[in-house]
């Protein structure tokens, strides 16, 4: 983990560095693509810049600008100092994205080894985890769930909270697969209620194949699935309210479920007590550890196995709280846990690094953030697609002073040029290594981005106020001639779907085709950078709160581009 030899004064120092860097380039970072045409982004490039890059073949673009692994650089012409430092520069700033191979991996594989067999199925994941879950996200929960895990063992920990659970993919992992007890909360009801149909289905499938080898153990009475949280995590709520939140106990669903499957009985030998808990958001006012990655988790003494395919699975024992159960104890008081969020959106990762640092109760945090634009910052403290839901007040949840995502350290917001445009964290977003793909494959998805830009010029022909306007994904835009995307578009943002088009002009602008896909990727070269600096910020927050961090890039780049995970771990004693 390579962040380990980055001392306090070195973490300041690439802060300082990725600021100037990025407030240099920030006509880049802040420039939307679709107005390549209309706004004439060409030449806002410096002039000697453009006569070497408007030449380049796709895949000389990911050779020599994107790819920073490229070893054969062949240049079709010489290329300006400026533009050479610039490349080398942002590929330097930006933290290191490749994981760590696996065993029996292939160096630049697209897809994990995992999924070379059945591309649907991890062949590192037993099948009851792989229901309903697509590869990505089976690659995803594997490999963090096995971390939470590593953390559980060295904190002497076995409780962890789940934030952002969505259908409890990860949290049915932990609880079933690795012997953890796990509380799961989540927003969106809907997501709650299919994660608690989904944790019946699981358990209904281990008895079922339980009987069909003919076990004469009985499965455990009362096996504890995770429990569901359906509720909002309010950033400007403190952590007692957080705490309160995961402690509530006003259950609306208490009976045994019926199972699920072709034959509606309920099963026989054992009882399933639900675990799905709604509360109320409260209103706001206003040395490395090494991460062996196994098919088969040990459980713990405490834990029985239940064998289902081979492949070994936890179900904890009888009388196995959730979290947060969190009944307070009256000798120890509430209980002590670890906290993990896969790819919490927004300030959601943010208000869980902080609940960590300031939490008595919380011993270690796994987060894996994603949706950079959805930060709130003092520019911009409430994103476009960001609202918070009302919700009556809640008596005992407190809310603290507006803190925003980003930044969250003192020493990056005191830095000249450390701001991020809501358009720099969006562009954050964006898979680098699925565009190398794409130029190298010159795909016909490139001509996407220069038709968009093409729309936007004869949009503001007829309305020169209508300005990137939404109009949302052309269903296989790449495949249709230019005049029917217009007609297709237009309609989108209410203008007459037959509006005459200039065809010289049309044919003028797709020639520039080209061009469009180098500046995007010029822009795109500097996406690892800006969220190097979001993540680098978080580091320097918990350690000047006296927690260091460490960020691994755990997951696949290929396969899951949000692939970096800070981990944190508070010392005691």
């Amino acid at each position: 983990m390579f962040t380990l030899s980055f001392s306090a004064e070195q973490q300041r120092d690439l802060a300082e560095r990725l600021a100037t860097f990025l407030s240099h380039y920030r006509y880049l970072t802040d420039s939307y693509i679709i107005e390549f045409f209309s706004e004439d982004l060409w030449h806002t490039l410096p002039s000697s810049w453009r006569p070497v890059l408007q030449d380049l073949s796709y895949p000389q673009v990911a050779d020599l600008l994107l790819d920073a692994a490229h070893g054969d650089r062949r240049y079709p012409s010489v290329w300006p100092l400026s533009l050479l430092a610039f490349r080398a520069t942002a590929h330097s700033l930006a933290f290191p994205r490749g994981c760590r191979q696996e065993r029996g991996s292939s160096a630049g594989s697209v897809k994990p080894e995992e999924f070379m067999e059945n591309q649907s199925q991890s062949s590192l994941l037993g099948h009851i985890f792989r229901k309903h879950v697509k590869p990505k996200k089976q690659h995803e929960i594997r490999k963090l769930g096995t971390l939470v895990k590593q953390l559980c063992d060295q904190t002497d920990c076995n409780r962890v909270v789940d934030v952002g659970s969505g259908q409890g993919h990860l949290s049915r992992f932990l609880s079933f697969g690795l012997g953890l007890s796990v509380t799961a909360i989540e927003a969106d009801h809907t997501l709650v209620t299919m994660a608690s149909k989904f944790d019946g289905q699981l358990l209904w499938a281990l008895e079922k194949e339980k009987q069909k080898k003919n076990c004469r153990a009985q499965l455990l009475l009362s096996p504890s699935s995770p429990r569901h949280v359906a509720g909002w995590v309010n950033p400007k709520a403190s952590w007692e309210a957080f705490v309160r939140q995961l402690s509530a106990a006003d259950r609306v669903s208490t009976g045994p479920p019926t199972p699920p499957g072709p034959c509606k009985k309920r099963l026989k030998g054992w009882k399933h007590q639900g675990h799905l808990v709604q509360t109320l958001p409260c209103r706001s006012s206003t040395g490395s550890q090494s991460h062996e990655l196994t098919s088969q988790p040990q459980p713990s003494k405490s834990e029985e196995p239940v064998s289902s395919g081979g492949t070994c699975y936890s179900v904890p024992p009888p009388g196995h709280q959730g979290v947060m159960g969190l009944e307070e104890d009256s000798k120890q008081g509430l209980p002590d846990f670890i906290l993990t969020g896969l790819h919490a959106c927004g300030d959601l990762s943010a208000t869980l690094l902080r609940h960590f640092v300031n939490c008595p109760y919380v011993h270690g945090i796994t987060s894996v953030a994603c949706c950079y634009m959805k930060i709130s910052t003092k520019e911009n403290p409430t994103p476009p697609g960001v609202v918070e839901p009302p919700a009556p007040a809640t008596p005992g949840q407190e809310s603290l002073p507006s803190e925003f995502g980003y930044p969250m350290s003192s020493w990056v917001r005191g830095l000249p040029g450390h701001q991020l445009s809501y358009k720099a964290r969006e562009g954050a977003c964006h898979a680098v290594e699925d565009y190398i793909q794409r130029l190298r494959e010159e795909s016909e998805l490139l001509r996407t981005h220069c038709y968009r830009a093409m729309l936007e010029t004869f949009i503001r022909d007829v309305r020169p106020d209508l300005r990137r306007a939404g109009i949302q994904t052309i269903k296989k835009a790449h495949l249709l001639a230019f005049a029917e995307y217009a007609r297709l578009g237009l309609a989108r943002v209410g203008l007459p779907p037959g509006l005459p088009l200039d065809l010289e002009r049309v044919e003028a602008m797709l020639q520039q085709q080209g061009r469009v896909v180098v500046y995007f990727s010029l822009a795109l070269l500097l996406a690892p950078v800006v969220e190097t600096l979001v993540l680098l910020d978080r580091i320097i927050y918990l350690q000047q709160n006296g927690v260091a961090a460490q960020l691994v890039p755990l997951f696949n780049p290929n396969f899951s581009p949000r692939n970096f995970v800070l981990v944190a771990l508070k010392t005691h004693g």
